[in-house]
Formats: structure tokens, C-alpha cells, sequence
């Protein structure tokens, strides 16, 4: 798969595996799958449907727009997709006005990079302003940048916003672990070249060569990373 973001310039072989971390946000290092599902069935409640559960695996992780499109073809509800995008942001940033809840390990991992100087990033199909809303209770110390999702032509699942984060980090993708929580997200890190540790939130994601699927984030911390990286 091509992509428009340009090859830069990596750092030396002598910095330690991971490179970087990059990091996905909701269902990965904050608890807000849910949230997000709930915004979405009460404003489709609202237009006068119901949303099936199963259709929660398909929306969960992709890009506002890709999961709004589908609601709206599923459902025939009489919205714009514009206007249904921009309902369900302003829906999703009021509720978590008082902050979100992290996942478990989530904080003792950020600590643990910060500690040792590992570049992160926060690269989240979510748009601005609500990556910076969460970042409030994250921290945004903890991060080197944040890359989101209505500020990229294509995002996740395409490889896009990984390889942005790579190149603005100025490493090599190929020597980035990548934290998931959904198959969309993984998609587009495998596809970016990057190593995946896969935390599954909503639905399964498989093993695979490259990818590592643990139980929860209190699995991951530096030492894991590194052996992932380096095959053992």
C-alpha cells in the first residue's frame, strides 16, 4: 500500500528497541469504546431506531465518518452524515467532560516510558479537539505529539497516520511497537510496517506473525516491549 508520507531520516541503531511507542486512545489507554456506543445508540434512538449489537463490531475503532456512514445505511435513518458527525463529537465530548477513566496499566505504562525517555505518540482516529479533551486526564507531558484523525487525508485502517507519527518522531516504523485495541487500528500498524501489541477491547483480534495479543495493558511494560521487538 502507498502512502504520501515522506521517508525521513531514522535514528541510530544504538537506541534501544522500541524506537518509539505510539499509542492508540480509546479502548487502548483510555475506557471510552463504550462511551462512544452509547452516544451512538441514544442519538439514533432519538431518530427512531435501534441499533443492533452487533453492529457495535463494525464501528468500533474506525474513523467518525467510515462508522457514521454505516449507522446510517444499516438504519436509513434521515440524517446527513455531516450532520450526524458532528452530533455525535459534540454527544461524546459532553459526556466525558468530567475526564475518562484509563485502562488498566494504562498509567503505570505512560510513567514507565517517560521514565526511560522512549518517544510516544497518541495517534487516534478521533478528531482534535476531543484527543485533546482526553488528553487532560492522560497527560499531554506524556507524549511527545498526538496525531488525529480529521487531521489526515486517510486514517486508520490505512497506514497513514502511523507512518506520520514515525516520520515526525524521526524513526523508523519498522522499529515502532504500536499499542491496539481494535482490528482497524492493528490494519493500519501492520500495514506501516510497525510491531503491534494487540489489547482487544470490543471484539477478539488473533495472533499473528508481528503482533502479540495480551489480556490487558498490566501485561505491557518496557521489558515486554523490547523482547517483542527483538523476537524474544
Amino acid at each position: 500500500m502507498t502512502s504520501s508520507i515522506p521517508a525521513v531520516e531514522t535514528r541510530s541503531p544504538a537506541v534501544p528497541a522500541p524506537h518509539a511507542v505510539l499509542l492508540d486512545m480509546d479502548g487502548t489507554l483510555v475506557d471510552t469504546e463504550g462511551f462512544w456506543w452509547e452516544v451512538e445508540v441514544a442519538v439514533f434512538a432519538e431518530l427512531g431506531h435501534q441499533l443492533l449489537e452487533e453492529y457495535r463490531e463494525v464501528v468500533v475503532g474506525g474513523p467518525m465518518t467510515r462508522s457514521a456512514s454505516f449507522l446510517i445505511q444499516a438504519t436509513g435513518a434521515k440524517i446527513a452524515l455531516t450532520e450526524l458527525t458532528v452530533l455525535l463529537n459534540t454527544r461524546f465530548a459532553e459526556m466525558i467532560g468530567g475526564g475518562v477513566p484509563l485502562m488498566p496499566g494504562a498509567r503505570r505504562l505512560l510513567a514507565e516510558l517517560a521514565a526511560h525517555s522512549v518517544p510516544t505518540a497518541l495517534v487516534s482516529a478521533s478528531h482534535r479537539h476531543i484527543i485533546d479533551q482526553v488528553l487532560a486526564t492522560l497527560g499531554p507531558e506524556n507524549f511527545a505529539l498526538s496525531v488525529a484523525g480529521d487531521e489526515i487525508e486517510r486514517t486508520k485502517p490505512h497506514p497513514d497516520p502511523y507512518l506520520l507519527a514515525a516520520a515526525r518522531l524521526g524513526v523508523d516504523p519498522g522499529q515502532c511497537a504500536v499499542v491496539e485495541d481494535t482490528m482497524t487500528g492493528v490494519r493500519a500498524a501492520e500495514a506501516a510496517g510497525c510491531r503491534v501489541v494487540a489489547v482487544p477491547s470490543v471484539a477478539p483480534i488473533p495472533a499473528a506473525a508481528g503482533r502479540t495479543v495480551v489480556g490487558s495493558l498490566e501485561e505491557v511494560d518496557l521489558r515486554f516491549l523490547r523482547g517483542m521487538m527483538t523476537g524474544r
